[in-house]
């Protein structure tokens, strides 16, 4: 009776890729609320190693990161029984869905792709194969799994659009082998920007180190970047146009205390924006303080994140098989 329940639930697939930083960004964008879905979908999550050797990697902290990016997905909340958490490169039809897929994507569509663009002006010592056909890969991803819902943010929405036309494509021409995907946006996603230029989004690569809070980082050190934080000439915590900073803050103390624009501004009426920064650097803290304590306690059992990952990869590599011997049928492989 639980599979059949289980089978009715829509199928959710998301990635993160093991680049060692999580972002207070990544975790109120994404990963929190990765962690609601499992209750009510069928959830897919996996560490995307494969993506990211589109940049060149050092072997060993690729291999460090890999597993610490699994643990942080546990320490969030991403539970291996309730969910399939795995790591992409152990599941080897990824790699072949991905291959057939590129065979049935157009060159054009791959060089409108604007994070193609992006990506080789800021890499241009080393624009290679494998970043030009990434969106395959991801589309492989997604296809995989029969994906009903993929949670995206505005970057990736291109990226799922070229996963629909492939998988409508490969449709037309073999029948209804794809389920077509749809885009994920949550009902409470928090949009996060950087704390030291509030126009921009918080990101790990960020020249400077104030401008993020890294999921992992110690509460004083919170703290300090958020005392910090840029904000406006005035006084009065409000929401509104041309409050780029104090509009930052207090999209982030809500999303860690559940409190609305309307209460965040009645509690902080008549008090200083410095009572009002090191109140949301305490609650950031606080809020992450769980995930780094179980974080720190899941690396010191590396034997368990091992069977986790296995177990997870043992059940994906199942599901994506169905998907993949079909493919192959269709195309006209012959069957081993």
């Amino acid at each position: 009776m639980e599979n059949q329940q289980t089978a009715r639930k829509k199928i959710i697939f998301s990635g993160i890729q093991p680049t060692g930083v999580m972002t207070l960004g990544n975790y109120l964008g994404a990963v929190k609320n990765w962690v609601a879905l499992q209750e009510e979908y069928h959830c897919c999550y996996s560490i995307v190693n494969l993506h990211a050797i589109t940049i060149r990697q050092d072997a060993k902290a690729l291999r460090e990161n890999t597993l610490a990016a699994y643990a942080l997905l546990l320490a969030c909340g991403i539970d291996p029984e309730k969910s399939i958490a795995f790591i992409q490169s152990h599941v080897q039809a990824h790699a072949e869905l991905s291959w057939v897929l590129s065979c049935y994507t157009q060159f054009g569509e791959l060089s409108r792709m604007t994070q193609f663009k992006d990506k080789s002006a800021r890499h241009a010592d080393n624009v290679n194969a494998g970043l030009f056909t990434y969106p395959v890969l991801m589309a492989a991803d997604i296809l995989l799994y029969q994906a009903d819902l993929v949670p995206v943010g505005i970057d990736q929405k291109q990226h799922l659009e070229l996963a629909r036309d492939i998988a409508q494509r490969f449709n037309g021409l073999y029948g209804n082998v794809f389920t077509l995907p749809d885009g994920y946006i949550p009902k409470l996603a928090a949009k996060v920007m950087s704390l030291q230029d509030p126009t921009k989004k918080m990101s790990k690569s960020d020249d400077n180190p104030k401008a993020f809070v890294a999921i992992l980082d110690k509460p004083e050190t919170i703290i300090k970047k958020f005392k910090s934080a840029v904000t406006d000439s005035e006084t009065q915590v409000a929401y509104r146009e041309g409050k780029d900073g104090i509009n930052n803050l207090m999209s982030i103390y809500s999303a860690v205390t559940g409190k609305t624009f309307q209460v965040i501004e009645d509690e902080f009426a008549g008090k200083g924006y410095g009572e009002f920064k090191l109140a949301v650097g305490e609650a950031v803290a606080e809020t992450l303080r769980p995930v780094r304590e179980r974080f720190d306690a899941y690396m010191k059992e590396k034997a368990y994140l091992e069977d986790c990952y296995r177990k997870g990869a043992e059940k994906a590599q199942a599901l994506s098989q169905r998907t993949l011997d079909k493919v192959y049928k269709k195309v006209g492989f012959l069957a081993k």
